[in-house]
């Protein structure tokens, strides 16, 4: 069975009168890459500042490894590492210079420790140049290296791929995957790339307006929402939206996508046929992370 890391529970936070999280609950278990998504203003910011401890809590309550946020704060966050979009170093020293500065802020880390993350980051062959020379990608790994070196369960990321190129991304994402095989964590993103998400995450929470609305696998949300969704590969396109008074996605000259209920599908291929299309083939559509984010949330995309 694996171990639950992070559990909020029925989580409230006001700002006086003003509810800005409403009973948010959800938990991350070891090996666990949950997206954290939703539309601005929608409380991604406030429950990780809840998690770790940076604003007081209402009601409600959030366990790291255990141990209360409110009751034991000391022992909760000691295996947190959390990163808020582009972390913070000296761009003048060397990124192995910027690693011992940081571990004097702990006990008990030594060189091994400092070698170890820097393995980990694959930052071995820069790790003697100067931050300032560093890309963005590189930056943010050893972000994660410096995040790694009280050793960790729990990594939060807020924004981590903002500014990264793809290549910086793909470096990012090779990496937090060989972090949850390899160091056995479970790590939250916070992100409006709900593209690369879908290429990181196992999990998903989907907040909108202090609630969260979804909390379940990408691979279950996906399967669950797409049912509805049907791709029809036709002769012609032309004055299909004659015939069919549902919203068509059309893709090009001979393919759309719409969504209908399962039962109805033969009903269209009928109307279809009747009007002289030809159909050749009907298959249920895989939707994306994006479209059942839209879907969740009424169309309120992520600015």
């Amino acid at each position: 069975m694996k171990k639950k890391i992070l559990e909020c529970s029925n989580l409230k936070k006001n700002f006086g009168k003003k509810t800005v999280l409403d009973n948010v609950s959800f938990s991350i278990e070891e090996g666990d890459i949950l997206g954290f998504i939703g539309p601005n203003g929608a409380g991604k910011t406030t429950t990780i500042k809840l998690i770790l401890g940076l604003q007081k809590i209402t009601s409600g309550s959030v366990l790291i490894n255990g141990y209360d946020i409110n009751k034991d704060f000391v022992k909760a966050i000691n295996r947190v590492g959390a990163i808020v979009e582009n972390p913070d170093m000296y761009m003048y020293l060397s990124g192995r210079e910027n690693l011992k500065m940081i571990a004097r802020l702990y006990k008990n880390i030594g060189n091994d420790k400092i070698e170890e993350v820097i393995k980990i980051s694959g930052l071995g062959k820069r790790i003697n140049d100067k931050v300032s020379k560093y890309s963005l990608g590189m930056r943010q790994r050893l972000g994660i290296a410096a995040s790694l070196l009280a050793s960790p369960n729990l990594l939060i990321l807020d924004e981590p791929t903002n500014g990264l190129d793809p290549e910086g991304i793909k470096e990012l994402r090779d990496l937090l995957n060989r972090l949850v095989k390899e160091q056995k964590i479970g790590i939250l993103i916070s992100s409006h790339n709900l593209l690369e998400l879908e290429t990181i995450c196992n999990k998903v929470c989907i907040i909108q307006n202090g609630k969260i609305i979804e909390s379940s696998t990408i691979k279950d949300l996906k399967e669950r929402l797409s049912q509805s969704y049907y791709v029809f590969e036709v002769n012609k396109i032309k004055d299909l939206y004659k015939i069919i008074d549902d919203k068509l996605e059309v893709f090009d000259e001979h393919f759309f996508r719409i969504k209908i209920e399962h039962d109805k599908v033969p009903d269209l291929i009928l109307k279809l046929t009747s009007n002289n299309y030809k159909v050749y083939q009907v298959y249920q559509s895989q939707i994306s992370l994006e479209d059942a984010f839209l879907q969740k949330t009424g169309g309120n995309k992520i600015d």
